[in-house]
């Protein structure tokens, strides 16, 4: 069994193609992130001129992708509908999994709230996700929101753990 699954949504030359709050700051949490984990699963949305193969479907390049990464490709919000990431999360015996990514509000939120809702226990890397300034709230405002309401989500027996990338590696590195 993999302990430090991460689960990578939607960090896109497509998707990060609109200003993101903090690109560079995100990108290398993330980072930090996938260079400590068991596991790394990439997501990646597949639509329009983001095609499966396509430039704008890539990874963006300040990403490190380790060469045993999985990738899984989606066509909605939810990482889980119609993908192989249930199955794959499966095949690896994975009950839990750290999330980060893009976009907090949309892709991401959707994700936790499904994958949650399967029955998997999930942790947030409270500060390695971003999206944009939207209509009626900045990005900034989206991400603290978001944190806040993951935290508080009624779950019984199965809370989302919301925790800051620092805390996440210290834990990581620390002898199992």
């Amino acid at each position: 069994m993999n302990n430090n699954v991460l689960v990578v949504v939607d960090m896109q030359v497509g998707v990060l193609a609109m200003p993101r709050y903090d690109r560079a700051g995100k990108a290398a949490l993330i980072n930090q992130l996938i260079d400590v984990a068991d596991v790394v699963i990439f997501i990646q949305h597949a639509e329009g001129d983001m095609g499966v193969g396509s430039d704008l479907w890539q990874i963006i390049p300040e990403l490190h992708q380790p060469e045993h990464a999985h990738y899984v490709t989606k066509t909605a919000c939810d990482a889980f509908w119609n993908t192989t990431l249930d199955a794959l999360l499966q095949r690896m015996g994975t009950r839990a999994f750290t999330v980060c990514g893009c976009a907090t509000d949309y892709c991401v939120d959707t994700t936790i709230k499904v994958g949650a809702s399967k029955g998997y226990a999930i942790t947030v890397a409270a500060d390695a996700h971003t999206t944009a300034d939207r209509t009626y709230a900045s990005a900034q405002e989206l991400i603290g929101q978001h944190n806040e309401v993951w935290a508080g989500l009624s779950l019984p027996g199965n809370p989302i753990a919301v925790i800051p990338t620092a805390t996440l590696l210290s834990a990581w590195r620390s002898p199992r």
